[in-house]
């Protein structure tokens, strides 16, 4: 009866032996795919017996039963911060885009400047925009004011949302004389888009201006913030007209560029009615007005006295300064001064600057005799 035992037993193994052998030959070969020519990882280890037995595979030791649980995992840090998104991966280049265009790839490290790709490079729709200075420029704070007012509210030329030109000033009417000017410039905030430097000017105990250095670049955005009272206004067009007594003219630029050369006649040098260089703007202007040469004390009847209707009169200054139609002199324009210090032109001509020129537009006079230094209020930029 033993003896069957042992015989039977080992047939079993005998049989168990040969189902092992056939059951990991399979595995191995749906694990291992046969290597393609060329591969890398390839090594030739010479012809594989196909006979020979493979190595008993390594199984895990079992798991011991009187080991302790591992321990759990820690809590969540409730207070962490969530691990930051992975980044998207950049879009493939579209072909045939050049680089900068949507869809290019990155421009060139180490670029030129002005090259498309390069960072910060105006797009197509940046192209317009205003420069705007890095920093803080002279006598403008575009901070908005905080703290006590040390003035009460104030009033304001040019109006809240006007267009005016380009060498207008900024003039504050204070309600009651500022006795501390300093404290008062601090409380006022100008700032202008693009930036441009400028200074504060005293005409009164109860008015302050503030002009730039240069005239205001065309288009620019002005902000006035007096201590808490706001206004804006904007530049139109800089439109300049330069009236040169060398030779008779007056030329007018549009943004640089000429656009008008008209023959005139400025003040004549008999009783000392020169036209003073300087640089005048627009103040008002009038369809028709009285000239009277009595409201400035000189009679009517006398050797340099007038009393005449105009049309088309542009002022620009306060002492009795004038842009106007004068038919009565068109064939001295361009030739020599007959007038009483205004700048005459040919009705035509007068017509075409009073329809385009407004308030702040400057009127340039050069090459003529003496300077306009006269305290009328409207010697803004002689200041």
């Amino acid at each position: 009866m033993s003896g069957w035992k042992l015989a039977g037993i080992g047939a079993w193994l005998s049989t168990a032996g040969m189902a092992a052998v056939l059951t990991l030959g399979c595995g191995a070969a749906l694990a291992d795919p046969p290597q393609q020519p060329g591969d890398p990882a390839a090594v030739d280890a010479g012809p594989i017996d196909a006979a020979a037995p493979p190595a008993p595979a390594e199984l895990p030791p079992p798991p011991d039963p009187f080991a302790p649980p591992p321990p759990p995992p820690p809590p969540a840090d409730p207070f962490a911060f969530p691990p930051p998104p992975e980044p998207a991966p950049p879009a493939p280049p579209v072909p045939g885009a050049a680089p900068g265009e949507p869809g290019a790839a990155p421009g060139e490290p180490g670029a030129a400047p002005g090259e498309p790709g390069e960072p910060g490079e105006l797009g197509v729709a940046q192209q317009g925009a205003v420069p705007v200075a890095a920093g803080p420029v002279a006598g403008q704070n575009p901070e908005p004011f905080t703290g006590t007012a040390p003035f009460l509210p104030p009033s304001f030329n040019p109006l809240d949302g006007s267009m005016v030109g380009v060498a207008k000033p900024i003039i504050i009417n204070f309600q009651r004389p500022i006795a501390d000017k300093a404290m008062a410039e601090q409380a006022i905030h100008i700032s202008s888009n693009p930036p441009v430097p400028g200074k504060f000017y005293w005409m009164t105990p109860s008015q302050v201006r503030w002009r730039p250095f240069n005239f205001w670049p065309a288009h620019t955005t002005v902000n006035i913030d007096a201590a808490g009272t706001k206004s804006s206004f904007r530049t139109g067009d800089a439109l300049v007209a330069t009236a040169d007594d060398k030779t008779h003219q007056m030329t007018i630029t549009r943004n640089g560029k000429l656009e008008k050369t008209f023959p005139m006649s400025m003040g004549m040098s008999s009783g000392g009615h020169e036209t003073p260089n300087g640089t005048y703007y627009v103040l008002e202007k009038f369809p028709t007005l009285v000239m009277d040469s009595s409201t400035y004390g000189v009679p009517i009847n006398s050797t340099y006295g007038y009393k005449v209707t105009v049309q088309d009169a542009v002022r620009i200054d306060n002492s009795g300064g004038f842009v106007h139609s004068a038919p009565w002199s068109v064939n001295d324009q361009g030739k020599r001064n007959v007038s009483h210090g205004c700048i005459n032109l040919s009705p035509a001509n007068a017509k075409w600057f009073y329809d385009n020129f407004g308030s702040g537009d400057p009127v340039v006079v050069k090459n003529s005799v003496g300077t306009y230094t006269k305290n009328d209020g409207a010697q803004d930029w002689q200041m």
